[in-house]
């Protein structure tokens, strides 16, 4: 009996060791972020992906805002899109959902997602799902304002600095 509670005992403490790293469930700010400009080596090597936004029912019935996206993977393949909205297209209408097809280096499992908003609107994305060929679809809850001219969003890459692998 007592090898079984040394076991479970030291079971315990390894799963909580491993959890130093916090994951949050809520974005967060990352000052520190940069935008890594990955090219494909060829166009062979270039990815689609489709990313669904849907904009909160709290959000302003329009928004003027520069939304600019930044997601990748724990190597540092990253895909960054500059300008995603569109005013006269009615991108980012309030409860509605837009869908993007975009075309970056290719990754592996996204692991994390930035949004950049610019303007004084203050649009609310309800959630941002990302869609890739070989992989399975990874949604970042957000329902909630997104702070002027800072990167937020969700890094669950375990501690992995995507930002500057290619610095």
């Amino acid at each position: 009996m007592k090898p079984l509670i040394l076991v479970l005992t030291l079971c315990i403490i390894a799963v909580f060791s491993q959890a130093a790293t916090p994951i949050h469930t809520q974005p967060q700010p990352n000052e520190s972020f940069k935008v890594n400009q990955t090219k494909p080596l060829n166009k062979a090597s270039s990815c689609t992906y489709t990313v669904t936004i849907k904009t909160s029912c709290s959000s302003p019935s329009y928004t003027r805002d520069q939304i600019s996206l930044a997601f990748g993977d724990a190597y540092g393949y990253q895909v960054y899109v500059p300008r995603l909205d569109d005013p006269r297209s009615g991108t980012f209408e309030r409860c509605s959902t837009d869908t993007f097809n975009i075309y970056g280096p290719c990754t592996y499992q996204t692991c994390y997602l930035y949004l950049y908003r610019s303007g004084y609107d203050g649009w609310i994305p309800e959630k941002v799902t990302v869609y890739s060929h070989n992989y399975n679809p990874v949604t970042f809850y957000y329902n909630t304002y997104i702070p002027n001219g800072i990167w937020y969003g969700f890094d669950y890459c375990r501690g992995y600095l995507p930002s500057t692998a290619a610095e």
